[in-house]
């Protein structure tokens, strides 16, 4: 990186540690993938419904860490890809009610907050980026999954639609 010392870097990196993912009030964290460089493996995810059927292949936030992370400072997101957000909470137990926001992160997402039952409660589409309004799902869910802005319209998906990856 030429121009930038090491204590930019540093610092860089620690406010890479803090922001897309669930809002801190809902639960803390630092770290995971996207800007601390870690690469995860996509998984097939399938979202059905009047809409059709569309196949995504998404990393997936288990830790509380990586869901802290989530898709901060990504501005490589595939129109096909995004981030499974599983377990939810990512310590286990029942399902709660999921908040999000999107500090730090420069691309629009559609973001689908997903029941225990697979379908999907509650869509936020086009979530601004930067902003640090908390969007929340509106009842508990058992995962939440992260897709380019503006894909759920394009594509048909809806609330009510089944979302379903392997294991799940």
């Amino acid at each position: 990186m030429r121009g930038v010392g090491r204590a930019a870097l540093a610092m860089l990196l620690a406010v890479a540690a803090a922001g897309c993912g669930p809002s801190d009030r809902a639960r803390g964290g630092g770290g995971g993938s996207g800007a601390s460089g870690r690469t995860q493996t996509a998984v097939p995810l399938t979202v059905t419904g009047p809409g059709g059927r569309h196949i995504f292949h998404v990393e997936v936030a288990r830790t509380a860490a990586e869901q802290a992370q989530g898709l901060m400072y990504r501005t490589d997101i595939k129109p096909d890809g995004g981030m499974l957000f599983y377990p939810h909470p990512p310590e286990g137990g029942a399902p709660q009610p999921a908040e999000f926001w999107m500090k730090n992160t420069p691309t629009p997402l559609d973001i689908a907050f997903i029941r225990a039952d697979g379908t999907i409660a509650h869509l936020a589409e086009n979530a601004v980026p930067y902003s640090e309004t908390h969007l929340s799902s509106g009842e508990p869910v058992s995962a939440v999954l992260e897709i380019v802005g503006g894909r759920a319209a394009e594509l048909g998906i809806a609330e009510g639609d089944r979302v379903s990856w392997p294991g799940h």
